[in-house]
């Protein structure tokens, strides 16, 4: 049985995703799964075992290019026995129906009947979670999901995270304090830089290294955290914000030994990496998509106002994450540390 599953466009619902493709693989172990996605995708498909091949798709978020999704649907007929949609726009919903894969499945979305032939009706109480809204196309409709619940389990290949290491200079010879301070989302995400500097400052005291992570658009907000330490603990950081590449990312993060995240796509790859993760909520809600791991502390104030689920504060104070001190980061860092991770 083939399936092809047509991905999602964030980084954190990519992760969150691999519970879909292990249900699967539960329920038809000899199921090849083959994931239709942005190239960006593809270091997080890589690094999960139950996808054969990840596909990448040419078009930005958005776009509607009839033709080039026509021509991509043609180019996959008679490869497939089943799609899965994750998305619930209609444009998502075009490839399956041109590739003729006979049974097309996703939750009633745009418009979507005749594209779709095994359409589902999403009861929100009964799936509040994402990956429970996930999961459940693994099933027949109505059935119960079976727990406990997968979680998304990043692989990493040893060699890989060695030339990452090699590469930026990186040393295990003290424990990695990762601080993720990135969100694409907006600024209703974004812990302030000089909290984050407060923890760092903490951290190398004790004995630890930091290491900032996040796209190109974060190098600004890490170098402002950096700037905020004295020489002699400045050194003791690095800014790796839009110097790696993703791949590169996934597997240095997974040498840490504590995460600090915003509510991120970064903050799922550390809980699919199954690092000690604290993750600073603010406009947000773990409610629908918390990070999925066993060692993680979920620090908010929970303001009346929050969550709001806006990209920027309406009140323009964003006192939800300016009024989070440090220091229940820090007691809730101190709570998750264990014994270094130690790397052969």
């Amino acid at each position: 049985m083939n399936i092809l599953i047509v991905g999602p466009s964030w980084v954190g619902d990519m992760v969150m995703a691999q519970t879909l493709f292990q249900c699967l693989k539960q329920r038809h172990p000899q199921c090849e799964i083959d994931v239709l996605a942005p190239e960006w995708s593809r270091p997080i498909l890589e690094r999960m075992p139950e996808v054969r091949k990840a596909l990448s798709f040419p078009l930005g978020h958005g776009a509607l290019e009839l033709a080039t999704r026509r021509k991509i649907g043609k180019s996959l007929k008679g490869q497939y026995d089943q799609a899965i949609l994750l998305p619930n726009s209609l444009k998502s919903a075009l490839v399956p129906f041109f590739a003729g894969i006979a049974k097309r499945t996703g939750w009633l979305g745009e418009f979507r009947y005749g594209l779709l032939n095994d359409v589902r009706k999403l009861d929100k109480e009964r799936y509040p979670l994402m990956i429970e809204r996930f999961m459940a196309l693994a099933y027949e409709p109505g059935a119960d999901l079976p727990k406990p619940y997968p979680r998304p389990d990043l692989q990493i290949d040893p060699q890989s995270r060695d030339a990452a290491l090699t590469k930026f200079g990186l040393a295990l010879d003290r424990p990695v304090l990762a601080l993720c301070p990135g969100a694409e989302f907006g600024e209703s995400k974004r812990w302030p830089s000089e909290h984050y500097a407060k923890v760092a400052e903490q951290k190398i005291r004790e004995g630890w290294q930091v290491w900032l992570f996040g796209s190109k658009n974060d190098h600004a907000v890490g170098e402002d955290i950096r700037s905020r330490l004295i020489p002699g603990l400045r050194e003791e950081s690095v800014n790796l914000s839009g110097e790696t590449s993703l791949a590169e990312a996934i597997d240095l993060l997974s040498c840490a030994d504590a995460v600090v995240s915003n509510d991120s796509g970064l903050m799922h790859v550390a809980a699919a990496l199954n690092r000690p993760l604290v993750a600073v909520y603010g406009s947000t809600s773990p409610g629908f998509t918390p990070p999925l791991a066993d060692k993680v502390e979920i620090v908010r104030l929970g303001l009346e106002c929050s969550p709001c689920f806006d990209r920027t504060c309406r009140f323009g104070h964003y006192n939800c994450l300016r009024e989070l001190m440090p220091q229940p980061v820090v007691e809730a860092l101190q709570r998750l540390q264990g014994s270094p991770v130690e790397v052969h």
